[in-house]
């Protein structure tokens, strides 16, 4: 699993305000041409006031008592499944074990008053585990548990249908959340957990219609697991692996280590609506071997100056991008709300760069190239049917490839100005591009086979956007940078009934 930017070389606040309304993919032309929903103001603006729960127990609760070290666990233990624990204010332990911790049964609710922590004292790796679906977790603080890399503390075992609800989860390590089927994750606070906010990983599984609504996700990834392991691909505010329907909207995904949202490895069906995404180290918004997702009315501002910066500092020319799709498109046999990737009415402004559209030709099915090792796409069951001679020819000569095809970038606004990014060059790109295919020697795709469908035959289009800025486009592979008039001609046809600008009113 994980990501190549590249490979040049190898063989390498309450609801109410954040609720949108889900409307169709298929945009009509006068939802196209309505002024954009994007928010301004952060949305979820949760972690500086959470809403406090109950202060006093509710009807036939069990009480929860912070003086009784591991009381939580016991009586989860003694009383039945759909059982209401009500946790009193103060600051509650478990037994002082790395392996203590609380096992919901199914139905059970876990309420917070006010001031109510479940802590676990830099001892304890996990709060809350087990299989037990269709658990609820409100108002409760859940703190300084210490699990292993890429295992989460609340959820451990990814058990379907559990609602998180404004709960603070920060400073634990690994993930602070992990995801099952059906999980809601609603106005919560998602802060500063070593690894990642949430990581939505089901071992051996799917996970099926995922909310993630109203929620504040911030500074997360400070153990900077890209550095201590290089190319992990395993940090980020939200990290999603094979995710099949996905809301994700109205939250505030800000100053995160890395990439704020990274949807990763036959993810399928998203929705990321009315999002503020900002000043995250890397990317806003990864999608990556991927399918069918619509990205509406965000606003995605100052994004990527770290991780873009360096990369431009080494000298690199890759166009480095705040919303970044690799091999990821629509695809039509793939049962989604949507059949391509539809990117509309946002708000880019002073990240660096815009949205880059990636395909490695040496990534496929089977090929050592394949940083998702193990993985093969979503349209080819058998991995090993991915070889020669069979993967030369139809239909597997294309089954075989994640693609980046179907994508449809309009009526958005980008704005650039290199004064307030700090940038002199580098930052100023939109791309659609792929390298060279050389790895590996068997591979069908070598040459410049993948760079010519992804910029000229896969239907990847911009249209009726505007710029405002020094913008420069990329197409086909990193040494043509082309300019506005170059890019709307032939043989590229680009931006059609886009407006361009120096500065606002020009």
């Amino acid at each position: 699993m994980g990501m190549k930017w590249r490979n040049w070389a190898l063989p390498v606040a309450p609801l109410a305000l954040v609720l949108l309304a889900v409307t169709g993919c298929k945009s009509t032309p006068d939802a196209q041409a309505k002024p954009t929903a994007t928010p301004s103001t952060p949305v979820a603006r949760v972690c500086a006031k959470p809403e406090p729960g109950p202060t006093r127990a509710p009807a036939g609760a069990v009480t929860v008592d912070p003086a009784v070290v591991g009381d939580l666990a016991t009586k989860t233990r003694k009383n039945p499944a759909h059982t209401t624990f009500w946790l009193r204010p103060g600051k509650h332990r478990l037994e002082p074990d790395r392996y203590a911790q609380v096992i919901p049964k199914k139905g059970n609710r876990y309420l917070g008053a006010p001031g109510a922590v479940l802590d676990g004292r830099k001892v304890n790796q996990y709060a809350f585990g087990g299989t037990a679906p269709d658990v609820t977790i409100q108002h409760l603080t859940v703190q300084r548990f210490v699990a292993p890399h890429n295992e989460g503390v609340v959820n451990h075992d990814s058990a379907d249908g559990w609602v998180i609800e404004h709960a603070t989860i920060q400073h634990n390590s690994g993930a602070g959340l992990m995801a099952g089927a059906r999980q809601q994750v609603r106005a919560s606070c998602l802060r500063a957990n070593g690894q990642y906010g949430m990581n939505a990983y089901k071992a051996a599984d799917r996970i099926r219609d995922l909310v993630l609504e109203g929620n504040e996700i911030v500074g997360n990834n400070t153990d900077d697991w890209e550095r201590r392991e290089e190319g992990c691909g395993c940090t980020g505010g939200v990290k999603f692996w094979a995710v099949d329907g996905a809301d994700v909207r109205g939250n505030w995904v800000h100053d995160n280590r890395g990439a704020g949202l990274w949807a990763d490895t036959n993810n399928n069906d998203f929705r990321f609506e009315g999002n503020l995404l900002e000043d995250n180290d890397g990317a806003a918004l990864i999608y990556e071997t991927s399918y069918n997702a619509v990205i509406r009315e965000n606003t995605i501002r100052r994004n990527n100056w770290v991780e873009g910066r360096t990369y431009a500092d080494r000298g690199d020319n890759f166009p480095f991008a705040t919303v970044y799709l690799s091999e990821s498109g629509g695809e039509p046999r793939v049962p989604a709300r949507t059949d391509k990737i539809e990117i509309y009415r946002n708000v880019l402004e002073n990240n660096w760069s815009g949205i880059t559209l990636w395909e490695n030709a040496d990534r496929f099915c089977n090929s050592p190239a394949n940083t998702s090792s193990g993985d093969c796409t979503l349209l080819v069951e058998d991995t090993d049917r991915c070889e020669r001679p069979a993967i030369a020819t139809a239909p597997l000569y294309s089954d075989c490839r994640w693609k980046t095809q179907r994508v449809d970038i309009h009526h958005n606004r980008f704005v650039l100005d290199k004064a307030v990014v700090g940038c002199a060059v580098k930052c100023d790109r939109m791309a659609v591009l792929a390298n060279y295919g050389t790895y590996p020697e068997w591979s069908p795709y070598q040459g410049e086979r993948v760079a010519e469908a992804i910029t000229r035959e896969q239907h990847n289009r911009w249209h009726h956007n505007v710029y405002v800025g020094p913008w420069t486009f990329v197409a086909h592979d990193p040494s043509r940078v082309l300019d506005s008039g170059q890019w709307q001609s032939a043989p590229y046809q680009q931006d059609a009934g886009s407006t361009f600008r120096a500065r606002d009113g020009d």
